[in-house]
């Protein structure tokens, strides 16, 4: 009798060619890469570091491509912007102690928008292990514990043997539902050690699917179907899971209007007749979200951003469809679903009867233009300016990534990203930095496309290192700096709340211009009047570029206080 199991183990004639003699010269660092390859990795990001070399190593004698940008945060968010482009998991590389501690921002803004971040880290040699304090340059007493409260898990390899499977478990973990970094840390002498194991082959590591519970589609189906004012909140989970086109079908079946959280810009269309776009920090769609008597959330936690700063309460049903379960009901009593939001979404289509209601459109006109007349009251003509220059200026299907400023803040709310998975920021987490590593990221996953980032002069300086990085690989990128003199958002938050007083805000900054043609990158300094036109020019000019506008966004008033 036959057993599959007899089949799968069973060694090809070139499997057993391949072991009974491996290539010579081998080290850890080779089964590291050799895993990498056999999972589908294309392209590593990291800096080298002392513990790391033999890793590097085996990466230079590989065909992985290899980016190496000039920090290691910032290489973090460039990782981080392939994942959330390409949907694949991708390679980190860090080197032990301060280099792996630099990245903890970038992994934590991972985290918090679920992308597949596969952080592989060096250690000090196995002996120096387990806090014994033996004085290894960059020792930590416990390095993967600074991690496991900010990745999704932590996998730890001690011998080569182990490497392999560690590897293939973290990359399967990355990419189940929902995404998320993960950490994988192996010693500097497994990682230099000459191996007698033989060549990789064979790795699989399949993530796992999350369907919902058919009870649970069902019950939400019977809610939504018999709504008298359904209402769909869309969050990045739409976008992560490939499903704006299913999310589209279910709310013209429904009749549902549909808001987008600022991590899933681009789930349903913008100017469409059922869309509320993104005006989440506002009343007028607060009170029309609270209304509805069943609200459908899908791939979003509801959390501070998205619920207007916790000022949103439902009168209604809720019904919440999730990926990770420590946020189902964890603001909002629902309906809680466990699942991937695409497979959701199909099991709702598959369910839900039509529901017509032609009155949808005119009460989603209404919302708007309340909207568009509280902002009229505010004297703010510069703002909505300057994002119709830029959206007017960005190609169509080209990808933007904003950093903390007030201009994103602004695009959260009001910035039409055209498409699904174009527009970024760093909402997740909230750290400065983030635009211009990730706008280089995504250079790498979509060459050819012109990718923007937007950043205040703060936080700029944190990424100006990586105007090499965008030389060095001659990246069609181009960063937009708006010169507002300091922490523009911080500025107008401490004035409001202590008395006019601002500590701590106010920067001296270089000359952007001269500072990017330092590096051989062209740069204009612009105006609200040139904006579009300079930027159009830049994004229309291979290679990189900075433009930089000298001006002092405000922020529209909040509707939470």
């Amino acid at each position: 009798m036959t057993h599959d199991h007899d089949l799968v183990l069973r060694p090809t004639d070139a499997q057993r060619a391949a072991a009974l003699a491996p290539p010579p010269g081998r080290t850890g660092g080779d089964l590291v890469v050799e895993t990498l390859r056999g999972l589908g990795a294309t392209t590593v990001f990291g800096l080298p570091g002392q513990h790391a070399l033999g890793l590097f190593d085996a990466v230079g004698r590989s065909d992985l491509r290899l980016v190496t940008l000039r920090v290691e945060n910032n290489a973090g968010f460039a990782a981080d912007a392939y994942g959330r482009m390409t949907g694949e998991a991708v390679p980190l590389l860090l080197s032990t102690g301060p280099g792996a501690l630099t990245a903890l921002p970038a992994l934590a803004e991972a985290a918090a928008a679920s992308s597949p971040v596969l952080a592989i880290s060096s250690q000090v040699p196995t002996a120096g292990l387990g806090g014994g304090r033996r004085g290894h340059l960059h020792e930590l007493r416990d390095q993967a514990a600074s991690f496991r409260d900010v990745v999704k898990s932590v996998h730890l390899a001690r011998t080569p043997s182990q490497v392999p499977t560690v590897i293939a478990e973290a990359w399967e973990s990355a990419l189940t539902a929902p995404h998320g970094p993960v950490w994988v840390e192996i010693p500097e002498d497994v990682l230099r050690t000459e191996t007698f194991l033989p060549q990789v082959t064979g790795m699989d590591a399949t993530p796992h699917d999350l369907p919902p519970r058919p009870e649970l589609t069902a019950l939400a189906a019977h809610w939504l179907e018999n709504a008298e004012r359904p209402v769909i909140i869309a969050g990045g989970g739409v976008i992560r899971s490939d499903a704006a086109g299913k999310l589209k079908q279910l709310a013209e079946r429904l009749s549902a209007p549909v808001v987008t959280t600022f991590g899933g810009k681009g789930a349903f269309p913008w100017t469409h007749p059922l869309s509320l776009q993104s005006w989440l920090e506002d009343r007028h769609t607060t009170d029309f979200l609270e209304d509805a008597d069943v609200l459908l959330v899908v791939g979003s936690g509801l959390g501070e951003l998205s619920s207007n700063y916790h000022t949103f309460r439902p009168g209604g049903r809720v019904v919440q469809i999730e990926a990770d379960l420590g946020k189902l009901e964890s603001n909002h009593p629902a309906l809680g679903i466990h699942a991937d939001a695409r497979l959701a979404l199909q099991a709702l289509l598959e369910t839900v009867a039509e529901r017509p209601d032609p009155t949808a459109p005119n009460r989603v006109r209404a919302v708007l233009s309340a909207v568009e007349d509280r902002l009229a009251s505010q004297d703010l003509t510069l703002e909505q300016n300057l994002l119709h220059s830029i959206r007017s200026a960005l190609p169509p299907r080209s990808p933007s990534f904003w950093d903390m400023t007030i201009l994103a803040y602004w695009a959260w709310s009001a910035f039409d990203p055209k498409h699904p998975n174009t527009m970024h920021s760093a909402q997740g987490a909230g750290g400065l930095g983030y635009a211009f590593p990730a706008a280089l990221g995504a250079c790498l996953a979509e060459p050819g496309t012109p990718v923007l980032a937007v950043s205040g002069d703060g936080g700029a300086m944190y990424s100006i290192a990586e105007l090499a990085t965008a030389r060095q690989h001659d990246l069609d990128v181009t960063w937009l700096i708006v010169d507002d003199g300091g922490y523009g958002i911080l500025r107008e938050y401490m004035t409001d709340a202590f008395d006019g007083r601002a500590t701590g805000t106010e920067l001296t900054r270089p000359d952007f211009t001269a500072l990017a043609a330092s590096f051989g990158i062209p740069a204009t300094q612009t105006t609200p009047g040139t904006l579009r036109a300079d930027l159009a020019k830049a994004l229309a000019t291979p290679g990189p570029s900075v433009v930089v506008l000298p001006a002092k966004p405000r922020m529209f008033a909040p509707t939470h206080v």
